[in-house]
């Protein structure tokens, strides 16, 4: 899943720790896009651009984060 500022994070802890709330904007999150393996245009495709490889491991506090999430989560993301 993905929040707008690219933030990601497995479907299982946006829905069960995060609660669609992305613990760094504040946003919720969507369904990652796939991206093309087929050159399209312009070079623009997993061939050329492969998807990085390394893991960033960003850890969540759950406790902190229901703190932060508490006042915004019942709000729908696109009125946050």
């Amino acid at each position: 899943m993905i929040c707008s500022f690219e933030c990601t994070f497995c479907r299982t802890c946006v829905e069960n720790v995060l609660g669609n709330v992305c613990p760094n904007c504040g946003g919720g999150f969507s369904s990652r896009p796939i991206r093309p393996k087929t050159n399209w245009k312009d070079g623009n495709f997993t061939g050329a651009r492969p998807p990085v490889t390394v893991v960033t491991y960003c850890p969540v506090d759950p406790a902190a984060h229901a703190i932060f999430s508490a006042s915004i989560k019942a709000l729908p993301p696109a009125q946050r």
